[in-house]
């Protein structure tokens, strides 16, 4: 699964390839504590077990994607 988290005042997206055996509703439910919290650092640790913080007032949006063996390539993904 990936997620991709824009950052405020930059261009530029980061974009963290969780491990495949990471809870997608865990990683969601973390997620918006800590933006509802609006304090702290959003901490993912990515499928090589390098560490990503990310201070939670700079975060602009989050987006989850689908576990990567859902991931269609092709002119006959839907």
């Amino acid at each position: 699964m990936d997620v991709r988290i824009g950052i405020t005042h930059t261009p530029k997206e980061l974009e963290v390839e969780m491990p495949d055996d990471a809870d997608r509703d865990k990683v969601v439910a973390d997620i918006e504590k800590l933006l509802k919290t609006g304090d702290g650092v959003l901490w993912l640790t990515d499928r090589k077990g390098r560490r990503v913080g990310i201070p939670v007032v700079k975060v602009a949006y989050v987006e989850v994607g689908a576990p990567s063996s859902d991931r269609r390539v092709g002119f006959g993904a839907p």
